[in-house]
């Protein structure tokens, strides 16, 4: 028995010591270090032995560095790791390091052959920012933030003759100015997002029309995007920006998009922007905002070839329209990758004068949409109520299966209600003078369904729409799935409505076992569950932590009866399987955030933002502190609850006392 155990340990050593991860090639090693941040590639593992120091400076890896959400990297790791490969640092992306000094940007000034720079969320000075760019001469893409206090007027020649070479220009506005966009006179790409607060409006007129407002360069543009915060303020300056557009509408401009929530009044300069983009401009991409769209003959006059990207969030468009100018007539339109019919209530109804909420959508204007567009990858047709007829093969999801390039799926939860499958397993009611209503018997639970683990099991051996749409989407990485009444507590672009609208009626035919058809995508990354009033226990999320291990982000609200948190142990459940996941948001009113929770919630290792929003709900202090103390990934924690100030402040200062002490928490 000895000698047996001593040979099985003999060839256990043997076969361990001819596996030798040095005995790789130099591609498959290359392979697995791109795995690797280059922060630790660069200033660890090359220190392991000659093999990997000379593969580490490969210039495949050190081409693209990305600190982006590395929350491990500090100062000087920064200035160290620009010393060394500074030189051979091609894109460089340092977006959202919030925690970094911001005498760490002086370090970009040894990345000589820089093409990208993203700069978005550090704090940076006009003056530091003229520094850095003076030395960037071959740059052509830059993103950064346009703060209180940036002046133009700082950034010297050198910065400003790098900026005119600059192609693509990314810039969030916190305060109104036109920031380095006149400096870019060869724009061709430009992303603005306006950030700006409403009291900022008194000193609009003296940081835009003094100095600034005629220096914009559009000539060359050919994609212009423009996303808006709420305030009046933000859309008093893109009009700004738009209205040299208006007066020489660039003729290669080919995307035009501009999201703004709530109403946006079309103005003279808007309207004249519009009309020359209709005589002077062919288009691939467009979103516009609702009030621009609605009660317009635009569509009619714009011109589109091989379209890409079209977004008509919440605009009054028929069905007639979509198929009539949109999809040009049903023909071939396999270039549209995205499409946006976010809250357009009558897109596929035939007419929209008469037609209420409850009707029944056209099953021809879907199949016309999935015919032509049958490599769309991006469809949102939420915040609408589309319900489907009973026909054969008519139901919206049947329809939609044929989508098979889709990567990211919104519908509303109403949509994958299947009525036949629902008039087929309901039982049949007894009289009241049948054998049922005698006797001492066991009473029966009305009005409550039960719902199987998995669609396909012996009791339930007809899958529904909604699991054969999931079934055939094998690829789809974003899946939302919302009420269409359904509004947030703390939306992000939208105003805060206290009492929101009860859910659609067909919305009470979809429960956990449509949410359990989920697990089958394999590749979700993002999942989305909000106002699904008919959950009980919630065992379709097991599933899907069990099953969707890519699971990145998870936003789930309202879900089942609003007086109780009835899926809460199937949520826990869920928790302990997702190892993955980063971000998580529960919005539900009267959510206990215990110690058992935050247990459950402690197995996601790789956690980093946790947001509670919950009316009346209450909090455990300690379980917040075992929890911040266990998972050292998290760097944003919001809980908006039931408690007591007095509570949250203690518990803040508890947490901040722990971090300047020493202890282990981010």
């Amino acid at each position: 028995m000895s000698s047996c155990a001593e040979e099985t340990v003999e060839g256990s050593e043997e076969l361990s010591s001819s596996m030798n991860l040095m005995d790789f090639s130099d591609e498959i090693l290359l392979h697995i270090l791109r795995y690797i941040p280059v922060s630790d590639l660069v200033l660890s593992i090359r220190r392991a032995c000659r093999k990997l120091a000379a593969l580490s400076f490969d210039k495949s890896l050190t081409h693209v560095v990305n600190l982006h959400k590395d929350y491990k990297v500090d100062s000087d790791k920064v200035k160290q790791l620009m010393r060394e490969i500074g030189k051979e640092i091609h894109e460089l992306n340092m977006a959202g390091c919030y925690w970094l000094p911001s005498s760490t940007g002086d370090q970009v000034i040894h990345c000589k052959n820089l093409v990208r720079l993203n700069l978005s969320g550090c704090r940076l000075t006009s003056l530091r920012l003229s520094k850095m760019l003076s030395a960037l001469q071959h740059l052509h893409s830059l993103t950064i933030d346009v703060s209180p206090g940036f002046d133009a007027s700082h950034l010297s020649s050198e910065c400003k003759a790098t900026l005119s070479r600059v192609l693509e220009l990314k810039q969030t506005l916190y305060t109104p100015s036109y920031g380095v966009v006149p400096c870019c006179t060869s724009l061709e790409k430009l992303l603005l997002y306006f950030e700006i607060l409403d009291r900022s409006r008194f000193i609009l007129s003296g940081q835009l029309m003094v100095g600034e407002s005629n220096v914009p360069h559009y000539q060359n543009l050919r994609v212009f995007y423009a996303r808006l915060a709420p305030g009046l303020v933000n859309q008093e300056v893109v009009r700004l920006y738009l209205a040299v557009l208006s007066d020489r509408t660039p003729e290669k401009l080919h995307a035009f998009l501009i999201s703004a929530p709530g109403g946006f009044a079309e103005s003279c300069t808007v309207k004249n922007l519009l009309d020359s983009m209709a005589r002077n401009v062919t288009l691939d991409a467009l979103q516009l905002p609702r009030s621009w769209m609605n009660g317009s003959s635009l569509l009619q006059h714009l011109k589109f070839s091989n379209p890409f990207y079209f977004s008509f969030s919440r605009c009054s468009l028929s069905g007639g329209q979509l198929v009539q100018r949109v999809l040009n007539g049903g023909k071939d339109l396999r270039s549209l990758v995205g499409l946006n019919l976010s809250g357009c209530v009558h897109c596929l109804s035939p007419g929209s004068l008469l037609r209420k909420a409850e009707d029944d959508i056209d099953s021809g204007i879907v199949e016309t949409l999935v015919t032509c567009c049958c490599s769309l990858r991006h469809l949102n047709l939420s915040a609408a109520h589309h319900h489907s007829t009973d026909g054969l093969g008519k139901h919206l999801c049947q329809l939609l299966a044929r989508l098979k390039c889709l990567l990211s799926l919104a519908l509303p939860v109403c949509s994958v209600a299947d009525l036949s499958a629902v008039a087929a397993d309901k039982p049949s009611v007894q009289p009241a003078s049948g054998p049922a209503s005698q006797g001492f018997g066991k009473k029966v639970r009305i009005g409550v369904q039960s719902y199987p683990r998995n669609c396909l099991e012996p009791g339930n051996p007809k899958p529904s729409v909604f699991w054969t749409l999931l079934e055939s989407l094998s690829y789809l990485e974003r899946l939302e799935l919302i009420g269409s009444s359904f509004s947030s507590a703390m939306p992000r672009n939208e105003p805060a409505i206290r009492n929101s609208l009860p859910p659609c009626s067909r919305a009470q035919h979809v429960g956990d076992s449509e949410v359990a058809a989920i697990s089958q995508l394999t590749f979700l990354q993002s999942l989305t569950l909000a106002q699904l009033p008919s959950i009980l226990t919630g065992s379709g999320l097991v599933s899907i932590g069990v099953q969707c291990q890519h699971l990145r982000t998870l936003s789930l609200a309202n879900l089942g009866m609003m007086g109780k948190v009835a899926y809460m142990a199937a949520l826990m459940d869920m928790l302990k399987h997702c190892k993955c996941l980063r971000d998580l948001r529960l919005e539900q009113p009267y959510f206990n955030a215990n110690a058992q929770f935050f247990q459950a919630l402690s197995h996601c290792s790789s956690l980093q933002r946790l947001c509670i929003i919950s009316r009346r709900g209450t909090l455990q202090p300690d379980a917040v502190m075992a929890f911040m103390t266990a998972c050292l990934e998290v760097v944003m924690l919001h809980m908006f609850t039931g408690e007591s100030l007095t509570l949250c402040k203690s518990l803040q200062q508890s947490l901040i006392w722990r971090r300047t002490a020493g202890f282990p928490i981010r």
